[in-house]
């Protein structure tokens, strides 16, 4: 096999048949070489029905079910798993990354490049406050992280066996993808493109999934945030330091103020600075905690395709 593509899929039947399509426009040079991935992620609607429609019109499709829903960077990990291909592509199933870059991107790799990821320029039919927060993440985390992740990208990409095993092997529960390939190294580059707005249905990262996603990304890439942790201690140290002298000070001159507002502000402060360290530092006693157990990521309870996969011999 010399081309895979995967993609994770959510509660996304009402796409399955246009993104098909589509994929199998793509890949027309290398069609009798290649495979469609698309993993069931837990789905609650007929997601799993719509990938055994289009197995029946399009034999490179294979189907790969997860016991249970597992997040969209588990997805992507099993269908990584799954994927028998020299030259992995990777996408989103609302379409809004575009597969028809894929011949541009298998170019750019044909010079010599271990990695082809797709950096968004525009972000066509997200809202100002999706926009900001995304600009935001990726500056912060840049600042934050210990390995310079591309800004603008997402898991986008197209990757050669060679990455694919380096990042494969990295064994933590709480994956970022896109910065797990930053990790490994070897030859990357950029291709810009214009996020297009989602085809159909609606998307599959709230908010609250979104700040889940980006504690993630934030501490399995650096320890900054631990430090930042010790900083306030000192800083609050030293802020109690000036404070007593200012209250002897006080004392020594009989000049002490009736009131309880500087008290209650101080120990807000320290409480507030005191609580925000527990919870940093908590975040990576968590991950320990999950690292410690050792589960397996996934299970998978189905795959269509003539020969099983290694993932699903895994699981069986």
């Amino acid at each position: 096999m010399y081309l895979s593509i995967v993609v994770p899929c959510m509660n996304e039947e009402d796409v399955i048949p246009t993104l098909v399509a589509r994929l199998s426009a793509a890949i027309t040079p290398w069609c009798d070489s290649s495979e469609i991935i698309l993993v069931d992620d837990g789905s609650t609607d007929g997601t799993w029905e719509a990938i055994q429609d289009a197995r029946l019109l399009c034999p490179d499709v294979v189907g790969v079910r997860l016991s249970a829903n597992r997040g969209h960077q588990i997805a992507l990990t099993a269908g990584l798993e799954a994927a028998t291909g020299e030259r992995i592509m990777m996408l989103d199933a609302d379409l809004q990354d575009p597969p028809e870059l894929l011949g541009d991107m298998m170019s750019m790799m044909d010079q010599g490049y271990d990695v082809v990821y797709g950096r968004r320029i525009e972000r066509q039919g997200e809202s100002l406050f999706k926009r900001a927060t995304a600009y935001a993440f990726y500056r912060l985390l840049n600042a934050l992280s210990d390995v310079p992740i591309p800004r603008d990208t997402g898991d986008f990409r197209l990757v050669n066996r060679t990455t694919l095993d380096a990042v494969l092997a990295m064994p933590e529960r709480a994956r970022f993808i896109r910065g797990m390939f930053a990790w490994v190294g070897f030859r990357q580059i950029g291709i810009e493109y214009t996020r297009a707005p989602r085809e159909v249905g609606e998307t599959k990262y709230p908010f609250r999934a979104m700040l889940r996603f980006a504690v993630d990304a934030m501490t399995s890439f650096s320890t900054k945030p631990l430090k930042l942790a010790t900083r306030l201690s000192f800083a609050s140290l030293g802020i109690t330091a000036l404070m007593a002298v200012y209250v002897a000070y006080s004392l020594i001159l009989y000049q002490t103020a009736p009131g309880w507002a500087s008290v209650v502000l101080a120990i807000s402060f320290f409480s507030g600075v005191q609580l925000l360290t527990l919870g940093i530092m908590g975040e990576y006693i968590g991950r320990l905690y999950v690292e410690a157990k050792n589960r397996p990521l996934y299970f998978v309870s189905e795959e269509l395709r003539d020969t099983p996969s290694a993932a699903l011999r895994k699981s069986a």
